[in-house]
C-alpha cells in the first residue's frame, strides 16, 4: 500500500504506465479492424471473424450502425492513448471510462448467463480499473 499512497516524483512512470497506453493503442487498432471489415464487407480480411463467427452474426445485420460506432471507438482510444502518453488528466478519464465501460458491459453478460466470458471479463477489466484508480496512477498526470 505504500506505492499506492504518493504520487510518483515528478517525471517519475508508475510501473503498467506503458502497457496501459499501448493496450489503448492495441484496442484502437482491432476496433479500427473489425470496423473496416463490416463498412467494407467480402474482401479478405472478412476472415478474421472465423475467429468469433458468433459476435459476426449479431454485428453484421446492423453493420453500417456497428461500423460506425466502432470507428467512433477507436477514435475515442486513439485519443485516450495521445493523452494517456502526454499525461493529460482527460487521457486518464478516457482511459478510466472506457475502462468503466468494459467492466459494465461484462457484467451485463453475466447476468445474460455467458458467466465464463463475463466473469473473466470482470476480473480482467476490474484489475485494470483499480489500476487506473489508484493515486499513484492519477498522480501521473497534470
Amino acid at each position: 500500500m505504500g506505492d499506492d499512497v504518493q504520487p510518483p516524483a515528478s517525471g517519475a512512470t508508475p510501473p503498467g504506465f506503458t502497457a496501459i497506453g499501448v493496450f489503448l493503442y492495441a484496442a484502437a487498432a482491432t476496433t479500427t479492424f473489425a470496423a473496416t471489415t463490416l463498412l467494407w464487407p467480402g474482401t479478405p480480411l472478412d476472415r478474421v471473424w472465423a475467429l468469433n463467427p458468433n459476435a459476426y452474426k449479431q454485428l453484421a445485420p446492423l453493420r453500417l450502425i456497428f461500423g460506425i460506432v466502432f470507428l467512433l471507438l477507436a477514435a475515442a482510444l486513439i485519443t485516450g492513448g495521445i493523452g494517456w502518453f502526454r499525461r493529460r488528466r482527460w487521457g486518464w478519464r478516457i482511459a478510466t471510462a472506457i475502462i468503466a465501460t468494459q467492466v459494465l458491459g461484462d457484467a451485463v453478460n453475466c447476468i445474460r448467463g455467458d458467466w465464463l466470458r463475463g466473469v473473466v471479463g470482470v476480473v480482467i477489466a476490474g484489475a485494470l480499473l483499480l489500476f487506473l484508480l489508484r493515486r499513484r496512477v492519477r498522480g501521473a498526470f497534470a
